[in-house]
């Protein structure tokens, strides 16, 4: 366990500010690699909400990582990662995920941080969330089924078991068994044959033993870092289009996807985030149900889908495909307050002769200029597009923006220009070298978070 002093001093005095990496779109968008390549810079990264129903994919040395929990920041030696308190987490799968990458020959050992006030995934949440898509019928929300949302159910209900209670077997026993008869006088109205007793408490107690090294009062030790001069990268799940208050509700997550979640799922404060990086991709993709109003026609989207390889890291599922969204990109850059975009899997569009950007909404024939809040509206919306020239040349594992097509760059300036946020870097390819800075100068002057 980690024990640190809250640190006062330095706060507002000129010292470094977090930098958080955000998704723009309805997540999928290539954080865990932008948050590789950037971690480089930083001396800490910090996982902020979500939980295993994340798949952060990063290629080092052609060796492929899926991570759920763990930060991207956990692939660089010498990086300290940490798992927030507004992240759920599922003991099993931490654990099991410590194992990969123990097996890989990286090592988490001093490196990694999990808050005490992080809640816990139990078996319950996840069957819990089995039954209750099964129950919409027609209507489900395409969850991951990890039983995230019902945790964070339990959790603003004030009924949730968090990573602390792990320290103590016998608050954790006494705690479980609390929670399991009501959830098992529930179940016995709704499943009958599903009771669930002791034999959780004895797995999650082995989970404890692995974990409880790793607890620790992260506020505190980020609060202490940061006016010690560490820079510290915060790394969301999702995106913006699934946060749970601003994203297309309710087919959208349990949490609060956006940049202000750093401040609430890490307890440092607002004052000490200096830059808000978005991700998004060079098109659009969503996984599950729920209004995507750039939705390509069934070829288009088929196409894309085969050559993005656009299917879910963590389920498999195929993703979604459209195009560009100009208007929610521009809402989720409101929300975020963002200061700068990252572009990836730019190549994907590489064979097209035309691309359409959707650039404006219409309702009922009349054009809006606002993301509607309500799905009806959303799945009524007629989108305008603009088309641009494509420049039908390869771009796959370009790392210089000299090598770029002239038309390559001409889209790259368009979407900028339509959603008022300058692209600093672009992605060609899965591996940390397939990346280049469009605007070098710019992106050091935002990630030095002074």
């Amino acid at each position: 366990m980690h024990r640190v002093p809250y640190a006062r001093d330095g706060i507002g005095t000129g010292m470094h500010k977090g930098v958080v990496v955000v998704g723009v779109q309805w997540g999928d968008e290539g954080k865990g690699k932008v948050v590789d390549v950037l971690s480089d810079r930083f001396d800490i990264v910090a996982r902020y909400q979500g939980g295993a129903n994340a798949g952060h994919t990063v290629v080092v040395d052609g060796k492929k990582f899926i991570l759920q929990l763990l930060p991207s920041g956990i692939l660089r030696p010498g990086k300290t990662a940490v798992i927030g308190n507004g992240v759920v987490v599922d003991p099993e799968a931490l654990v099991k995920e410590l194992e990969t990458i123990e097996k890989a020959g990286i090592s988490a050992q001093d490196r990694l941080r999990v808050s005490d006030r992080a809640h816990l995934i139990l078996p319950y949440h996840r069957s819990h969330e089995v039954a209750a898509e099964q129950a919409r019928g027609a209507g489900k929300i395409g969850t991951t089924s990890k039983g995230i949302g019902p945790t964070y159910e339990d959790k603003a209900g004030r009924r949730g078991l968090r990573a602390g209670d792990l320290r103590d077997p016998e608050i954790f026993t006494r705690k479980c068994r609390e929670v399991l008869a009501d959830k098992n006088r529930l179940a016995a109205s709704l499943f009958p044959s599903a009771q669930l007793g002791d034999e959780i408490i004895a797995q999650y107690l082995a989970c404890a033993r692995r974990i409880s090294p790793y607890l620790t009062d992260v506020s505190a030790f980020l609060n202490h870092q940061m006016s010690s001069g560490k820079r510290v990268l915060f790394e969301g799940a999702q995106g913006t289009m699934l946060d749970l208050d601003h994203g297309t509700y309710p087919f959208v997550t349990s949490s609060s996807a956006s940049a202000g979640g750093a401040s609430t799922g890490t307890g440092i404060g607002p004052s000490r985030i200096g830059t808000v990086i978005g991700v998004s991709k060079a098109y659009c993709t969503r996984v599950g149900s729920g209004p995507f109003p750039t939705e390509a026609t069934e070829a288009d989207g088929e196409e894309l889908r085969k050559r993005g390889g656009e299917y879910g890291a963590v389920t498999g599922r195929p993703r979604r495909c459209g195009w560009f969204d100009v208007v929610a990109a521009r809402y989720a850059a409101g929300i975020n307050g963002l200061d700068a975009l990252v572009i990836t899997k730019l190549d994907i569009l590489d064979p097209l002769a035309e691309i359409p950007v959707g650039i404006g909404y219409e309702l009922d024939g009349n054009p809006i200029n606002t993301f509607p809040a309500q799905t009806e509206l959303l799945e009524r919306i007629k989108v305008r597009y603009q088309t641009i020239p494509g420049w039908r040349e390869p771009t796959f594992g370009i790392n210089d923006i000299a090598k770029l097509p002239a038309k390559a760059r001409d889209y790259l300036k368009f979407l900028s220009d339509q959603v008022g946020v300058p692209i600093i870097m672009v992605s060609t390819g899965p591996q940390r070298d397939q990346m280049f800075w469009l605007d070098e100068s710019k992106a050091t002057e935002l990630l030095t978070g002074s």
